[in-house]
C-alpha cells in the first residue's frame, strides 16, 4: 500500500486521505536506512510479539490521555 499511497499523494484508492501521514513518512525514512522484512500475523490470537506491540501501543496511548 505504501508505494501506492505515495504515488497518489498520500491518498487511498477511494481518494480519502491516508491517516497518520507523519508516521508513514517517518517509516519511509527509516526503511531507507534499514533492511526490514514485514511478516503478517493474525491479531489478537495470542501471538507473543503482536500482544507485546499491542501492549506497548496501548500503554503509550493511555499515557498521552493523562
Amino acid at each position: 500500500w505504501l508505494k501506492s499511497w505515495q504515488a497518489r499523494g498520500w491518498k487511498k484508492a477511494d481518494k480519502s486521505a491516508v491517516l497518520n501521514i507523519d508516521l508513514w513518512e517517518e517509516l519511509v525514512r527509516l526503511l531507507d536506512k534499514h533492511i526490514v522484512t514485514f511478516v503478517w500475523v493474525r491479531g489478537h490470537v495470542g501471538h507473543p510479539y503482536n500482544e507485546r506491540c499491542d501492549r506497548l501501543a496501548t500503554d503509550y496511548a493511555d499515557s498521552l490521555a493523562k
